[in-house]
């Protein structure tokens, strides 16, 4: 089967890995363009870009800034019997719906978390269960008929780069399965559905209201962008101690070894490691001691 894929990052990166492994014919990758990355400035490719360069040179590339008519073009001349989606990052006009059919794997059971972040909010609202879905594309955003879906269930918590590499040969599989047995569409239930949005780094702003939240939102949030103080002050390395206690939000209550233990209005975290501002990252117990602080005050 000839087709053409679109994605790019590591999730992508993985689906593709398995789609050349499975000898499906990789007409071509689009990915999105290369961007200049952390203070320098320096070029950073996607991870699916990166991957095919070093193991098959011979595909071509596109790193399209807009899917405008001259890109629709190109792919229509290669010809493929099926477009492969997987967390490309661009709404796909109907022109390249029109092309043939496109397929999307999306990192939830849909329809629940529709949109850019699905694997976080699964994270976020701790659920039991984690799942992938594979859809035919249509006009709406992860709104086409289910060709199917797969899931796993939590045994333990990850963050989201874990849940990714967890999910990714999972969804790799599936849409495997699909390409070569395709099953009976199911219409999504669309009154069931829940949407996502697209990360912000305001997103991982905190305070000590609710501990099980926090931890949930520092594995979400891994590796960007991260959970922070409105001060600005990261914390790094956390664990739910537990969920019932009050403290004064905040209260830092002890220390173990070089981790702090930190109250809640409702429940108890451990941190280890802080980073302030423009500073190094430091053991939570070492920046208490360049700070001054000890059990008792308030980390803000």
């Amino acid at each position: 089967m000839r087709l053409v894929f679109m994605g790019t990052p590591p999730f992508a990166r993985i689906v593709l890995d398995h789609l050349l492994k499975e000898n499906f014919e990789i007409l071509a990758l689009c990915t999105q363009p290369s961007k200049p990355f952390g203070r320098q400035k320096i070029l950073k490719h996607a991870a699916t870009k990166e991957f095919l360069q070093h193991v098959r040179p011979d595909i071509p590339i596109f790193e399209p800034a807009k899917l405008d008519d001259s890109m629709c073009q190109i792919l229509h001349s290669l010809k493929p019997d099926a477009i492969v989606v997987v967390a490309y990052g661009k709404i796909l006009p109907q022109s390249f719906l029109d092309l043939a059919p496109c397929l999307n794997l999306h990192g939830s059971l849909l329809p629940q978390f529709r949109g850019a972040s699905p694997m976080q909010e699964m994270i976020l609202n701790d659920l039991p269960t984690f799942g992938v879905s594979v859809i035919r594309m249509d006009a709406q955003m992860d709104a086409g008929d289910i060709l199917g879906s797969a899931c796993l269930p939590r045994d333990r918590y990850v963050n989201a780069q874990e849940l990714g590499s967890m999910l990714a040969p999972l969804g790799a599989k599936l849409l495997a399965d699909i390409l070569r047995h395709p099953l009976k569409p199911t219409p999504q239930d669309h009154a069931q559905a829940t949407y996502c949005t697209k990360i912000t780094k305001q997103a991982g702003l905190v305070d000590f209201t609710t501990a099980k939240a926090i931890f949930l939102k520092s594995l979400a949030y891994y590796p960007w962008p991260g959970i922070f103080l409105a001060s600005g002050l990261k914390l790094l390395d956390i664990e739910l101690i537990e969920t019932e206690k009050t403290h004064t939000p905040g209260c830092i209550l002890d220390f173990d070894e070089e981790a702090i233990l930190v109250g809640c209005a409702q429940g108890t975290l451990k941190i280890t490691s802080l980073q302030a501002p423009g500073k190094a990252r430091l053991s939570a117990k070492a920046y208490l001691s360049g700070k001054r602080l000890k059990p008792g005050a308030i980390l803000n």
